[in-house]
């Protein structure tokens, strides 16, 4: 695909989240559309291997969603891949619904690891990194996380871990969209300097604009080619496309999508859509 196409995708999958949102009466909306860029471009910019036919193939790349309550943007985005139907969507967080509020290990194609608890997520990718490094296997892990979430002692051990045992086969995304649930993350406890601190903890650290799909992209390739474990700190503008919750914190995950926000919503990332006179089909 076209970066142009990639974009467009990124929009539509951020339309799913908001109907996905609104039919479940509650869940994350910041988080989920500020990542869609950059799940569009791990899926279908040509960055992971996978098999949509074959989705538990032995040689596919991991993805590991450490910060679980990101999931609406990745089901979406795994629907939109074709690894389960689209309607299947409509069932989020809804009883027996293979789509949970958090992802549970393989309920979907995809579905790599069970999260919730924060922090957990980077100790299961050093762990599936290192096994693939002992096997001598070169598929390659891939795990996001937030920026709230480096709030938790274990992500640094982790982190210390990955540069012991040198899992150049290891990507850390971090989505620094400088909130969590309860505020802004440098009042809540302050990260920076960010960059630095994971230099010094041995990471190969790459600092990018979340929204930039090309530069995504020729990132997480980069990344792959470095040889030791990397970082990429992805900066992401939260609740992207709709006005009305960019770089609100409330937008987290306390407040649901109610009817007429959802037609806003939707109305903003259409318009983003169609700008310039390039007319993409009517909301699916």
């Amino acid at each position: 695909m076209k970066v142009e196409e990639l974009q467009d995708m990124a929009n539509k999958v951020r339309e799913m989240v908001i109907k996905m949102l609104l039919n479940a009466g509650s869940g994350h909306s910041a988080g989920p559309l500020g990542s869609a860029d950059f799940f569009t471009s791990l899926y279908f910019g040509d960055v992971i291997k996978y098999k949509v036919d074959d989705p538990w193939w032995e040689d596919r790349d991991r993805v590991v969603l450490s910060a679980g309550h990101y999931c609406p943007v990745l089901y979406a985005t795994l629907a939109e891949v074709g690894f389960f139907p689209k309607e299947e969507l409509d069932t989020l967080r809804k009883i027996d619904s293979r789509l949970q509020g958090h992802p549970q290990i393989k309920s979907l194609p995809g579905i790599e690891n069970t999260s919730g608890p924060l922090g957990q997520g980077v100790s299961v990718a050093v762990g599936m990194a290192l096994t693939a490094k002992l096997d001598k296997k070169d598929w390659q892990v891939i795990c996001f996380m937030g920026d709230g979430e480096q709030n938790e002692g274990q992500v640094w051990e982790a982190y210390m871990s990955a540069a012991k045992f040198g899992l150049g086969n290891l990507t850390l995304v971090v989505d620094r969209n400088n909130i969590q649930i309860d505020g802004q993350t440098e009042e809540v406890m302050p990260l920076e300097p960010f960059k630095a601190k994971l230099l010094a903890f041995g990471m190969e650290v790459f600092d990018i604009d979340g929204h930039n799909i090309k530069e995504i992209i020729e990132t997480l390739k980069m990344a792959r080619a470095v040889g030791k474990p990397s970082v990429v700190i992805l900066n992401t503008t939260p609740g992207k496309g709709v006005e009305f919750m960019e770089n609100l914190s409330e937008w987290h995950g306390k407040l649901p999508v109610q009817p007429g926000e959802a037609v806003e919503a939707l109305k903003n990332i259409h318009d983003i859509r169609t700008l310039g006179g390039k007319i993409i089909s009517e909301h699916e």
